[in-house]
């Protein structure tokens, strides 16, 4: 895991449940508020790697 590299155990471990915490968020957002998300990350320059 390129990410956790360099993370101690206890920080590898809060990073995945806080992933696992965000998809789950994620998967109940309505259509509008998933349009919304992505045009706020837009409108940041963020970048999505699909």
């Amino acid at each position: 895991m390129a990410y956790t590299e360099g993370l101690g155990q206890s920080d590898a471990f809060r990073r995945e449940e806080l992933i696992r915490m965000i998809n789950h968020f994620v998967e109940n957002l309505t259509l509008q508020e998933l349009e919304a998300l992505y045009y706020d990350m837009s409108t940041k320059n963020w970048q999505a790697d699909v």
